[in-house]
């Protein structure tokens, strides 16, 4: 399996710490975000990584050009933002159509990865995108989903004032090749994942509950809280239990 991690966002959120680093590179716990993604996805298999850069995409380069999985990594650099779904049409040779993993490596993870491509093996027939999904206790600041008893998303809402629910999209994916068929058909360079695809894949989206830990490094203080966490915690977080957002 193969894996895009997505690393071209502006981090406006994040200023002034990303006025001179991409959002992908602010360090947790003295590690970049970036690197916590390689290393846990290697672990589980995964030898081939697709990145796209655009903000500060010279110091992306020069942190792949310096790590020990740079032999793993295929760059692509956007002049001009595609969004998650254009950039996954635009990269689609990469993937050799077969499955692949989507991951806006702006977010900090852990949990068992391997546990997470299984859920995908074994989802349910018809399903041709697995969700990571966890509980958060912020539920209007993100996009919640409901599922059903086989834990298939039946109904999504993308940040609204009053959600349903606090079973929250992670925005880490386990993609059928099938995929690129409907992107294509949308007939646009540029293709939110949220509202362009989503929405069409009521019924067909099976989700994993990662309820170890996950937290989007989208804002300071959601930053400063997972220094927290990790200092806390300490750096061997795979299997600790009960870290939710």
């Amino acid at each position: 399996m193969k894996a895009l991690l997505l690393a071209a966002g502006l981090g406006t959120r994040l200023r002034p710490l990303t006025n001179m680093l991409p959002k992908c590179l602010v360090p947790i716990n003295d590690k970049p975000l970036l690197e916590y993604w390689l290393e846990h996805l290697t672990q589980v298999g995964i030898n081939e990584f697709l990145i796209n850069t655009h903000y500060l995409h010279v110091k992306v380069e020069e942190f792949i050009n310096q790590s020990k999985y740079k032999d793993k990594i295929t760059l692509t650099y956007e002049k001009e933002l595609l969004n998650t779904g254009g950039t996954l049409l635009e990269n689609r040779d990469f993937f050799n159509n077969e499955s692949f993993m989507l991951v806006h490596a702006d977010n900090l993870s852990f949990c068992d990865f391997s546990a997470f491509i299984n859920a995908h093996d074994k989802r349910k027939n018809g399903c041709e995108i697995t969700m990571m999904t966890f509980v958060t206790d912020t539920p209007s600041s993100c996009g919640v989903v409901k599922i059903d008893e086989d834990a298939v998303v039946q109904e999504f809402y993308e940040k609204v004032k009053n959600p349903p629910s606090n079973l929250a999209n992670g925005a880490v994916y386990i993609c059928e090749p099938s995929l690129f068929a409907f992107l294509e058909h949308l007939n646009k360079a540029n293709i939110d994942f949220s509202n362009d695809v989503l929405p069409a894949f009521m019924g067909k989206i099976n989700t994993f509950l990662n309820d170890n830990y996950h937290r989007d490094i989208g804002s300071l203080e959601s930053y400063a809280q997972a220094q927290i966490d990790m200092k806390n915690r300490g750096t061997n977080l795979a299997f600790s239990p009960n870290m939710r957002r």
